[in-house]
């Protein structure tokens, strides 16, 4: 009997040891699954491994443009901040001059001491003279007692601002950690299509099947003789400068969360374009699409803005004849571009 049960233990103890191991394996293979390290990927042909670099590089600038939204938002929460600090601050300056001078009041009325006043009355030597005294007194009276209201309405008030700031900070804290999310993912995408661009030569990553993507990358610059026609069919002066300012950044490098003026994402160098000509745009694609007046595709004019894609998260100037400048992605510099390279999504005319 003993026997048998040592030999029942010694199949427990290994069917117990494989079933961990089986786990430790399954376990090791959904982390190399969830977290996409551990393991090669599959293997991809180049146009594969660009088709996703390519959707990397979207799923990035999505990330990016949140990044700048937040960004922006965590910008006016912090100056908000500012603003509220310092008039805290000013009106506890004030409130430290009041309650100083309400001290000084009160000092010398102790040290006066003081009769009652119907006694101070029996004993003076003129009447009349001690009931202006007393008229006198009251109105300072009532001058402390509003001075001392003020002290208190300057408490509430400070109380008020500081409870004001705390949610600012509050604010600020989440705008934070949603930047630190969004920097995160954009990271993350831009690793992982640098890993995959890093195995493909520099003739499959300039291929794009056409030959066009190799042309454009030999010089990023087709059309350069094109700035003046531009700016003389823009329809406005802001808009000719806008689209001046866009040529003279070409080859400029593409860098997420960058406003210029010597790098740029996609909203940046539009942001910079127009700041140029004295015209405040938001920070984000979303928000650009909506700051000026919508044109349909067929009504371009050179310094429209174009935007693509069904979530708006790209977007460039057009420069007329079917092309637009654009920050492309890290792969590629400020250049020219043709504007059905992308899924449209429509126009807006600033100014």
């Amino acid at each position: 009997m003993a026997a048998h049960r040592r030999s029942r233990q010694r199949s427990a103890a290994g069917t117990t040891a494989r079933t961990a191991a089986t786990l430790a394996l399954a376990g090791a293979a959904t982390t190399t699954v969830l977290d996409g390290t551990g393991q090669a990927d599959p293997q991809l042909t180049p146009q594969q491994a660009k088709a996703r670099v390519d959707q990397l590089y979207r799923e990035a600038e999505v990330a990016t443009e949140k990044y700048n939204g937040a960004k922006e938002k965590a910008d006016a929460a912090r100056e908000r901040v500012r603003r509220l600090q310092d008039e805290v601050a000013r009106k506890q300056e004030r409130l430290n001059a009041a309650r100083s001078a309400l001290g000084s009041v009160a000092t010398a009325q102790y040290r006066s001491g003081g009769l009652d006043p119907a006694l101070q009355l029996v004993l003076s030597d003129d009447p009349d003279g001690y009931l202006d005294g007393v008229a006198f007194a009251e109105r300072a009276g009532s001058r402390q007692n509003a001075a001392v209201n003020r002290v208190r309405a300057q408490l509430r008030e400070i109380e008020q601002l500081r409870g004001a700031a705390r949610v600012e900070l509050k604010s600020l804290a989440s705008r934070q950690a949603q930047l630190k999310k969004h920097k995160k993912t954009i990271t993350g995408k831009l690793g992982e299509a640098r890993r995959l661009l890093a195995r493909l030569t520099p003739e499959q990553r300039a291929d794009d099947g056409t030959g066009r993507a190799a042309r454009a990358a030999a010089t990023g610059r087709e059309g350069l003789a094109a700035p003046g026609a531009a700016t003389a069919q823009a329809p406005s002066p802001r808009a000719a400068q806008a689209v001046s300012y866009a040529y003279q950044k070409l080859g400029s490098p593409y860098v997420w969360g960058a406003t210029g003026p010597d790098a740029f994402d996609c909203s940046g160098l539009v942001q910079a374009a127009y700041r140029s000509a004295g015209v405040s745009l938001p920070r984000t694609t979303y928000a650009q699409i909506n700051a000026g007046r919508r044109v349909a595709r067929s009504e371009l004019l050179p310094g429209d803005l174009v935007f693509f894609y069904s979530g708006i998260s790209h977007v460039g100037i057009y420069v007329g004849n079917g092309q637009m400048i654009h920050a492309p992605n890290p792969s590629a510099p400020v250049r020219l571009a043709p504007v059905d390279q992308m899924p449209f999504a429509g126009a807006t005319r600033v100014g």
